[in-house]
């Protein structure tokens, strides 16, 4: 079993990125273990009521919630991102550890693939 990181680091209107990167962590799920990394506009997509309908986008904010459902656990964002989008203060809509950049650069250096989003 090998460890995969997937960093979500675009936002979440205006491209597939964050649905392809939620897809491959599902699909990954069954046979490695996945750790889930929001970083830079990545974190946008952890901001409730958002409503990508009116963007003409598919609604897949609201699938992140599945990641416990396929026992992806290690869900994380990064603390200085959050900071500097002035988000420290909003709830988030999926269960995720808040890291500093020192946790994320370990992480990072323990996972055997990264893909990045």
């Amino acid at each position: 079993m090998k460890k995969v990181a997937i960093i979500i680091s675009s936002p979440p209107h205006g491209s597939a990125k964050g649905r392809e990167a939620l897809d491959i962590a599902l699909a990954a799920s069954a046979i490695n273990h996945i750790s889930v990394f929001f970083i830079d506009d990545g974190v946008f997509h952890l901001l409730p009521n958002q409503s990508p309908e009116h963007i003409l986008m598919r609604d897949y904010i609201a699938t992140f919630n599945m990641l416990e459902l396929y026992d992806i656990e290690d869900v994380y964002v990064c603390e200085s991102s959050f900071n500097t989008r002035n988000l420290a203060k909003v709830t988030q809509n999926i269960a995720c550890k808040v890291i500093n950049n020192q946790s994320l650069n370990q992480l990072l250096n323990i996972q055997d693939v990264i893909l990045t989003f």
